[in-house]
């Protein structure tokens, strides 16, 4: 879900407990698992033409994910992971994700991550570099950073 007074692209969670582990804070493999659905949401919400394209030999490479944590989560929290576009290649893009606890007082940053992606196509055996689609970068424009890196 795109909110209309800022230029994200927000995927909604509530912590379980699965998520969890021993001492009751969220593994940190599941922020990453989080980018990785925030992306797979904007794919089904905003460009539909590309998870066809993905179906075809369109491939999506997470070349490199980072995450630093501020605040600790856990169980029941309702977690907002927004999801911008920092950087565009020909072939690569480059998302910044902002998780925020939401609070019924506000909102907390609790960590920032991002997440390198490119686009190849051709069979798993022999895949190229491959443009990124056009229905991809109008699908981001209105998530892009002010200033993003080939994004103007």
């Amino acid at each position: 879900m795109a909110s209309s007074a800022e230029s994200y692209f927000e995927y909604l969670y509530t912590v379980g407990f699965e998520d969890t582990n021993i001492v009751g804070n969220v593994y940190y493999t599941n922020y990453l698992r989080w980018q990785g659905r925030c992306r797979e949401m904007f794919l089904k919400e905003r460009a539909p033409e590309v998870l066809v394209d993905l179906q075809d030999d369109l491939k999506l490479f997470t070349l490199k994910v980072d995450c630093e944590f501020f605040a600790e989560v856990t169980a029941f929290d309702d977690i907002s992971v927004r999801m911008r576009l920092i950087d565009l290649a020909q072939t690569q893009l480059e998302f910044g994700f902002d998780y925020l606890r939401l609070e019924p007082g506000g909102e907390t940053l609790v960590a920032r991550g991002r997440q390198r992606v490119a686009c190849m196509r051709g069979p798993n055996n022999a895949t190229a570099p491959a443009r990124i689609p056009e229905s991809m970068i109008r699908a981001l424009a209105p998530f892009t950073v002010a200033g993003a890196r080939g994004a103007e």
